[in-house]
């Protein structure tokens, strides 16, 4: 009789998936870096005076902030990791949301 195909098998097999897995651990430093320079890069190119590398900074900081939001969010269950790179993420978050209210 023939086996059922390896990816149907219950057992002690990888999982399809892990982007729920709580044992994932913390947010990586790289990740709070990565987002603090792409919330700086898109601080600077919204301050020239172009038309269009200013709008390309305010889409780039527009996209940012939910991205961060969530980061954060996930950093609370998982586990923060580096706490000084997520204190610098979250000053340059804290300086994007000023820009768009002052």
């Amino acid at each position: 009789m023939a086996h059922a195909p390896t990816s149907h098998r219950r057992g002690g097999g990888a999982h399809a998936s892990h982007r729920s897995d709580p044992s994932d651990g913390p947010i990586q430093t790289t990740t709070w870096l990565g987002l603090t320079f792409a919330l700086g890069l898109g601080l600077l190119l919204s301050s020239r005076a172009h038309v269009g590398v200013h709008a390309a900074g305010i889409t780039l900081l527009v996209m940012l902030i939910p991205l961060t939001v969530a980061v954060f969010g996930t950093g609370v269950r998982r586990g923060i990791g580096s706490g000084r790179a997520a204190i610098a993420t979250g000053v340059a978050l804290t300086f994007v949301i000023l820009k768009f209210v002052l």
